[in-house]
């Protein structure tokens, strides 16, 4: 029998897989059945690999196996929603990093043996080397300003030159290994020396208000690395995987940097580090509510809106947020929940986490549905959300966020806004709604300070 066959149907399956997983995932309703159906197609485009012909190292394939499926096991047991965004960013890393290391075995293999690859090879070999190694090191410093391990953004004093000029050095090593076919040790050494530098120091200045976009375009490197190695591996599997994550990837990565109004190429090199930004001066001042003060907006409005943001993510409020919703409709208000495409630290981070809480999807709105609803609700109720409701980026031309699209929780009669100190947010700009006059403040953590006007609700019922 020719085992070639059941091979490539095999792959065939792991494609539709695939292709109707992703499709799945575009909804919060069927994501559960989308990752099944992509995770079926990886166990049968892992089993099926053993199966190629001149396959061998068995043991060490299965105990790589064995060891990572232990350690994801682990670690998907173990991570807290909260450091979800973590997660995503050492994954993409590892994609890359793999992506990476299998043109480098190759590249060791062919010149170990005598042989040579093809041109053909050699460039996409070449390539996906480059944009998974600038993946991988790009995913550790945003894995590492996740995690709070690098606390604030390192910008060079010539940071765009020394881009230009590492990422031109790491293409012209390419092109000279491509051409010369010098694929031995020196040149190999300085060209992924100089991609693993590029994704360091590309990555280093990006702050916190553009990480969600970074991780997406990182995760499109990733997907594109992934699709030219299994090009060169002449394995069908790598090739459709890499083109779906990749094409997904760019997709999500141009929709999310819209929804910022920002390009991609600015985010690159001019990102929002973080740091003190410009703009004009904020007039007025803060206006402190108490828990009770809350409490009482709340438990007498018709309708609330509640907006998420990174602070609830990191009190693990959300639990409690969906608590305080669930009370407020027994009581008869009407609560929806507004989430801004970048809200968080990663694409639909705000979304994993209510859904983690058990909110029901039909009360979870984005910002093109729910924005016109601000104007008719009693409360907006902000919790750890900072620039994605900031007023000034609509009117204030000098705002590194001018013209980005936000939701309209200035629009509602009383807005609430839950923070733990009186700082910037993670981008460094003052938002100008803490100081509108029908703004009050709820300082603490969003944990206690939520607990706090469930209690105040429930004295009141």
């Amino acid at each position: 029998m020719n085992i070639q066959l059941p091979i490539d149907v095999s792959y065939f399956v792991v494609a539709v897989l695939f292709i109707l997983g992703l499709k799945a995932m575009s909804s919060p309703v069927t994501a559960r059945k989308g990752i099944l159906q992509a995770g079926v197609g990886m166990v049968i485009a892992t089993l099926i690999t053993f199966a190629t012909p001149g396959m061998g190292n068995f043991i060490y394939i299965i105990a790589a196996l064995a060891v990572g499926g232990i350690i994801a096991a682990w670690l998907g047991k173990t991570v807290k929603m909260t450091d979800m965004p973590q997660m995503v960013a050492v994954y993409n890393g590892m994609g890359g990093g793999a992506a990476a290391a299998i043109a480098a075995l190759e590249f060791v293999r062919t010149s170990a043996h005598g042989e040579t690859l093809g041109l053909a090879t050699t460039s996409l070999a070449i390539l996906g080397s480059l944009i998974g190694a600038v993946a991988f090191s790009g995913s550790c410093v945003a894995f590492a300003k996740l995690q709070g391990i690098m606390k604030k953004a390192h910008r060079l004093p010539a940071q765009n030159v020394v881009n230009v000029v590492l990422g031109l050095g790491a293409i012209g090593l390419g092109v000279y290994i491509v051409v010369t076919g010098h694929i031995e040790g020196p040149w190999l050494l300085a060209f992924y020396g100089l991609s693993l530098l590029l994704g360091v120091i590309l990555t280093s200045p990006i702050g916190g208000a553009d990480m969600p976009v970074v991780i997406s375009l990182l995760n499109a490197f990733t997907g594109l690395a992934v699709g030219f190695e299994g090009y060169v591996l002449k394995n069908p599997a790598l090739i459709i995987a890499g083109i779906v994550v990749g094409a997904s990837g760019s997709l999500l990565t141009q929709l999310m940097a819209k929804a910022m109004n920002r390009k991609i190429l600015r985010i690159i090199f001019k990102p929002i580090t973080g740091e003190a930004q410009g703009g004009t001066a904020v007039a007025g001042t803060m206006k402190e509510a108490s828990p009770m003060d809350v409490a009482s907006m709340m438990r007498y409005a018709q309708k609330v809106i509640i907006v998420p943001g990174y602070g609830m993510a990191v009190a693990g409020a959300q639990h409690k947020v969906w608590e305080l919703a669930k009370l407020l409709q027994e009581l008869g208000v009407s609560v929806k929940f507004a989430i801004h495409p970048v809200a968080g630290r990663m694409p639909g981070h705000m979304n994993v986490l209510l859904a983690e809480a058990g909110v029901p999807y039909d009360l979870i709105a984005d910002l093109e549905e729910i924005n016109g609803e601000f104007d008719q609700a009693d409360v907006a109720l902000v919790i750890g959300a900072n620039d994605v409701v900031n007023p000034a980026a609509r009117t204030d031309k000098a705002s590194p966020i001018y013209g980005m699209p936000i939701l309209n929780a200035d629009h509602a009669h009383n807005v609430i806004v839950n923070k733990r100190g009186k700082g910037t947010g993670y981008s460094g700009i003052e938002n100008a709604l803490f100081y509108g006059d029908n703004t009050m403040m709820l300082y603490g953590s969003a944990q206690a300070a939520i607990a706090e006007v469930i209690a105040n609700v429930k004295s009141l019922s």
